[in-house]
């Protein structure tokens, strides 16, 4: 019973990340309607730069809080200078942008800081008071970073002026640029927002499994997952299809598939929810009359 404990908890922590990947996922495919397949490479080169900046002095709270702002400035420029022009371009193309966009990234961080793995520092000492017998003080850690990022996204876009346009703007564009939002402007901050969440995966991830150029390719399968889950179109619901995974990959890993397969957990789900309820458990189906 306390392996299963442990199982769920160490689940429920490494779900954190997973659902904020999945909210970043969320954010982009609200106002872009497509899913961005580079998020898990923005996330690594925002990391990378993390790691960095730590290597040459900076203390890490300082050096996670210029990260936050470059990977904040890296996806608003990537919306601006490369998305934005294929907006009204064919679906195939924008795919293709996608699929170009996480090559381009993943390459340039392997020519900038080489593909050897690479320690990254947890903020969160091993001994510290609040580790426990089923949780480590990272797992510990990340759970807290994740709510914090979580309640402040809620905060922001429930409670003030300039979270309330962008989620107009992604709901109604047309009707919000008549009310006089400035609709390009929204979409790019919101592309903005997801890579700083994707850069708060990132660096709560790089610890657990060392940093490389590939570290978020399966992190962003699991986040993909946890976004068709909850439903694509339902930012919390997709939050909470994170968890789910987290604490559904932990369990099949250890007494089903083995660690070797987990990643299959993530595909099972994804293949399972597009055949039996293409809109996630807590997203609504769309009905269009042709």
């Amino acid at each position: 019973m306390q392996a299963f404990l442990h199982q769920v908890l160490s689940g429920f922590a490494t779900g954190g990340i997973y659902a904020s990947v999945a909210l970043a996922l969320v954010m982009i495919y609200q106002s872009t309607h497509h899913v961005n397949f580079a998020q898990g490479e923005m996330a690594t080169f925002s990391t990378y730069m993390a790691w960095k900046m730590i290597t040459i002095g900076f203390p890490y709270w300082a050096a996670f809080l210029l990260t936050l702002l470059f990977a904040f400035v890296l996806g608003v420029a990537i919306e601006r200078i490369i998305v934005r022009p294929f907006y009204k371009a064919p679906v195939l193309s924008v795919i293709a942008v996608f699929i170009g966009l996480l090559l381009i990234i993943n390459s340039l961080s392997g020519a900038l800081f080489d593909y050897t793995i690479k320690p990254f520092p947890s903020p969160f000492p091993s001994d510290a008071w609040y580790g426990g017998p089923y949780l480590s003080p990272h797992e510990v850690g990340m759970i807290f970073v994740t709510f914090v990022v979580l309640a402040l996204t809620f905060f922001f876009f429930r409670f003030t002026p300039l979270g309330l346009a962008m989620r107009a703007a992604a709901e109604n564009p047309v009707s919000s640029r008549l009310c006089g939002v400035r609709v390009g402007w929204m979409l790019a901050l919101g592309w903005g927002l997801a890579g700083l969440i994707g850069a708060v995966a990132g660096m709560m991830t790089a610890p657990v499994i060392y940093l490389d150029p590939y570290m978020m390719f399966s992190v962003l399968l699991y986040g993909f997952a946890g976004a068709l889950l909850g439903g694509i179109d339902n930012p919390w619901g997709a939050v909470l299809g994170g968890f789910i995974v987290g604490v559904l990959q932990n369990i099949a890993g250890a007494y089903l598939v083995g660690t070797e397969l987990m990643v299959t957990v993530a595909l099972v789900i994804i293949i399972g929810i597009l055949v039996i309820k293409p809109s996630g458990l807590f997203g609504r189906p769309i009905v269009t009359r042709v």
